[in-house]
């Protein structure tokens, strides 16, 4: 019968994230590194974690999604954190791709554009620089201002691969961050920039693609283009790693962890 007690212990410890054996509280830390559009999800993941794990310290560098997998081949951090899929030279070199959550893309403009929906054959004509004017797209006589990310950004992949302009486009400015994005779009006449759809405010206008809008009833529906997985990608499956990791990847996949996901305005997998 204590053998009986003892092992349900065990059991509602491991569920409560904190224990991993009877008594024993997980003590140490578990280092992330990558995309900059995870971070909103990050930092409210992380926090919540550790109010609940008070031994476990969670540390996040937002370095974009290539660097944050390169520390991970590298083994200088538990968890790579890409806003793409892997590339096969990453899963060769044993990095296991988890998606936590699902982002759309959202394609921004300023608050006084008129063009609220463009087809995306004209939207990769805009970012390949063969669109130069927003009188060609219906809009203002007004030159477009193309604002995109640094090379090795993790949105930037999944948009110019999703949109087929991979290496074809004629950036105006090359940002390094979703932030600087977005406020970089809002604060200039006839730009055009591309976001996580978690972040767009009401600084900016998401226009449609293809008449559809960016929304997550979309997104699920799979009828909008500019969808990308968010991964925290591990270094084998995570059943190899160890219990601070183990836990982390518990926790995101509880119902608290769950709530996190949709409050930070992302979509949970299906």
């Amino acid at each position: 019968m204590k053998k009986k007690i003892l092992a349900v212990i065990c059991a509602v410890s491991t569920m409560a994230f904190a224990l991993t054996g009877c008594g024993k509280e997980l003590n140490g830390t578990v280092t992330l590194a990558g995309s900059t559009s995870m971070e909103k999800l990050c930092e409210a993941m992380s926090e919540r974690f550790m109010e609940d794990n008070p031994g476990i310290t969670v540390t996040v560098e937002y370095t974009g999604s290539g660097a944050g997998l390169e520390s991970l081949a590298a083994g200088s951090v538990d968890i790579g954190n890409s806003s793409r899929h892997l590339k096969d030279g990453e899963i060769a070199a044993g990095s296991v791709e988890n998606v936590v959550a699902i982002d759309g893309i959202a394609v921004i403009t300023d608050k006084n554009n008129t063009v609220s929906d463009i087809s995306a054959e004209n939207l990769a004509k805009v970012y390949s620089g063969e669109i130069k004017n927003w009188s060609e797209l219906g809009g203002k006589d007004e030159a477009i201002v193309v604002i995109g990310r640094e090379a090795g950004s993790g949105t930037r992949d999944a948009f110019e691969e999703l949109l087929g302009v991979k290496d074809a486009c004629a950036y105006a400015q090359e940002l390094d961050s979703t932030g600087a994005v977005l406020a970089k779009v809002s604060s200039t006449e006839g730009a055009i920039g591309y976001v996580s759809l978690d972040v767009v405010d009401s600084s900016v206008i998401a226009v449609s693609i293809d008449g559809v809008e960016p929304t997550e009833e979309k997104i699920l529906a799979g009828n909008y283009l500019l969808s990308r997985p968010f991964v925290m990608a591990t270094k084998g499956d995570i059943d190899s790693q160890n219990d601070l990791v183990k836990a982390w990847f518990d926790y995101i996949k509880s119902d608290k962890g769950k709530d996190i996901i949709k409050k930070v305005g992302l979509i949970i997998p299906e």
